[in-house]
């Protein structure tokens, strides 16, 4: 039986609601289940990976640094999307460096953000068997 694919799509900020915590809650434990996630960041979703959160002047825990774990948990496909950077006006400097641990090449670190166009995105969403939306 093949494993069904699963792509969080993150379309919120990081605080003001509770959707990019539950959602990085939720992927955290179908990855602890070997589900196969990816992670599908766009529109104001992108603020969730940004470096250097400081959450203190608005009283919510800053859970920013638990997106350093996704690669321990075999999450190794973060899409970006570039115009919503673009848009916000940030780049892929601005984001946390995400990675993983290739174990058929000497455990050597991989990125796991991959900037996309706009237009690949349906593609990404159709090859995926459930799309659940933050």
């Amino acid at each position: 039986m093949t494993q069904k694919k699963f792509l969080y799509v993150n379309r919120k900020a990081p605080y003001g609601t509770v959707y990019a915590l539950e959602s990085l809650e939720v992927v955290l434990i179908g990855a602890a289940f070997e589900q196969d996630v990816r992670l599908l960041f766009m529109d104001d979703g992108v603020f969730q990976l940004a470096k250097g959160q400081d959450t203190a002047g608005i009283d919510n825990k800053n859970f920013s640094p638990t997106y350093s774990a996704l690669g321990d948990y075999e999450v190794t496909k973060i899409y970006v999307d570039k115009q919503s950077l673009e848009e916000r006006g940030m780049s892929l400097d601005d984001l946390q460096h995400l990675v993983w641990e290739d174990e058929d090449d000497d455990w050597a670190e991989r990125d796991s953000i991959v900037l996309v166009d706009r237009s690949e995105i349906k593609e990404i969403m159709e090859e995926n068997d459930v799309v659940l939306s933050f």
